[in-house]
């Protein structure tokens, strides 16, 4: 049955009248956190909030950029979420590739199975035995301790993300560059991964973004303020009977922002990176 065209227009006008909502849905808590993390703490602590103010000013943002160890957390969350992004893309390529071409072998398709029951176990489970380990070797208190536990549990799904792409490689390619004598590593450096590049950033980020938002083994394996992390050290600005609504929005505004910029620029590699792997051929 073929639809007319006064029916086509109106399944589209619908359509993105839902999708307007659910992105103003969406969009609106962040809307509100800004709003917030703007305002004098006479209006954030009204008894009748509004969402605009005429009295919008940048105190908030300053006194976390300076009262505060917010830029100590800062840094020690690039810095860990940045080697732990490295480390996660080097194992997750080599496993990856070692997935896709010598499937046939049983010990790597065990291993792709361990990989797939290690996602099933909740990371809370985990965090006593971790935490009992780092202890022993005295691991507690440093950006190890998070390296580590990251990279634990970013690097089965990334294994899982790279496989997916390196299925829909031709072999052809590989094929030719051993017929003109290259080696395995060589193939894969200078061949392989230079069109990889949309899954390899969609991979990246997804570790980084991970790493950037951990919260309970950055609170738990963290107990100086010199090595918190961002996220468990927004938290700070919580008391046991006060909460600083003000420097505590205006914290996580900025928390965002660098995700947020990585997000709009990489956006197109990221979508072409989840979707490379969903069809093969």
């Amino acid at each position: 049955m073929i639809r007319s065209k006064r029916e086509i227009v109106t399944t589209k006008i619908a359509t993105y009248l839902v999708l307007i909502l659910c992105s103003i849905f969406s969009f609106f808590p962040f809307l509100w956190m800004i709003s917030t993390a703007l305002k004098p703490d006479t209006e954030i602590y009204s008894t009748t909030p509004s969402f605009f103010s005429s009295n919008f000013s940048l105190t908030n943002f300053v006194e976390v950029l300076e009262e505060s160890d917010f830029l100590t957390f800062f840094k020690n969350s690039f810095l860990v979420s940045g080697i732990t992004t490295v480390i996660g893309l080097v194992i997750a390529v080599l496993a990856g590739y070692s997935l896709s071409r010598f499937g046939r072998y049983r010990v790597v398709r065990l291993s792709g199975m361990s990989l797939t029951l290690s996602q099933m176990v909740p990371g809370v489970l985990l965090l006593i035995p971790i935490y009992m380990i780092f202890k022993t070797f005295g691991l507690i208190n440093s950006y190890l301790a998070l390296i580590l536990a990251y990279s634990t549990f970013v690097i089965p799904l990334s294994t899982f993300m790279m496989k997916g792409f390196f299925d829909t490689v031709p072999l052809s390619l590989e094929e030719s560059a051993e017929l003109d004598g290259a080696s395995r590593l060589r193939t894969l450096v200078q061949i392989i991964l230079p069109v990889s590049i949309p899954s390899l950033v969609s991979t990246g980020l997804y570790t980084f973004v991970t790493a950037w938002n951990e919260y309970m083994f950055g609170y738990v394996l963290i107990n100086d303020v010199a090595h918190r992390t961002l996220t468990p050290g927004i938290t700070l600005f919580r008391g046991q009977f006060t909460t600083d609504w003000g420097n505590l929005m205006a914290a996580s505004v900025l928390a965002v922002i660098p995700v947020t910029i990585i997000f709009v620029f990489f956006q197109r590699y990221l979508i072409s990176g989840l979707m490379s792997g969903a069809v093969k051929g």
